[in-house]
């Protein structure tokens, strides 16, 4: 049975070839994940654009265009919005990370680091971001919010809303978690994956932009001061 269940894909963009190999060793050395190597910003686009991975790998010092770039234009793009990105950078100050993550990043590890740990992390996001138990249900529609969890779409009014892959994820887990209150550090576990480069007004911030798309739908999702927030129909 184990044998028919398909590979996921992790597309490894770096461009110091004896370090992209070593790290392809580790990713695929348990056979359930096969890894492609790219070497340069503008080729990780042609790649995702051709056939999205599973997840990317993402260096940040590139040639023709970094990490940053690379990462920017993925999540613009809707084939890739949702793809999920591990960045691999010797940057490890609090300022690049925080970047990183805000872009859209699911991830960020710093060089050099433990092969074993990058695997187990590469591993933790790919759970965060596949189907399970708490992806269920496959669409709310409420009065005038409609989210559909399969096509990744959300419409208030009848009109379309576009959020980032970051904005989409805390939507579904505060209403597939209704109408329990949810705290900021739970939040960050579930869909940021860590705590320790992200503080917790960063919560706050996406939760503002994410109200500010919703529109008229923007009080389903309400403060609970001192707590959290909670979805409500």
């Amino acid at each position: 049975m184990v044998a028919n269940v398909p590979k996921r894909r992790i597309l490894i963009v770096e461009d110091e070839q004896d370090v992209a190999v070593l790290i392809k060793h580790a990713v695929e050395r348990g056979g359930e994940l096969e890894a492609e190597i790219v070497g340069s910003g503008d080729g990780a686009l042609r790649v995702v654009a051709d056939r999205p991975p599973d997840l990317v790998l993402l260096d940040l010092n590139l040639p023709v265009l970094d990490g940053i770039e690379v990462c920017r234009i993925l999540r613009s793009r809707d084939e890739s919005r949702q793809v999920p990105i591990v960045m691999l950078t010797a940057r490890g100050a609090e300022e690049d990370r925080v970047t990183g993550l805000d872009l859209g990043a699911d991830d960020y590890i710093t060089k050099p680091f433990s092969l074993r740990e990058l695997v187990a992390r590469v591993r933790a996001v790919l759970r965060r971001t596949a189907s399970g138990p708490e992806a269920a249900q496959r669409m709310y529609r409420g009065a005038i919010l409609t989210v559909d969890f399969e096509a990744v779409a959300v419409t208030v009014a009848g009109g379309g809303v576009k959020l980032t892959r970051r904005e989409f994820e805390l939507l579904r887990f505060l209403i597939q978690n209704k109408p329990r209150v949810v705290s900021r550090e739970r939040l960050l576990e579930r869909v940021w994956g860590y705590d320790r480069h992200v503080d917790t007004r960063s919560i706050d911030v996406h939760v503002g932009r994410l109200r500010q798309k919703l529109g008229q739908a923007s009080g389903q999702i309400e403060t609970v001061i001192g707590l959290g927030y909670r979805f409500i129909d």
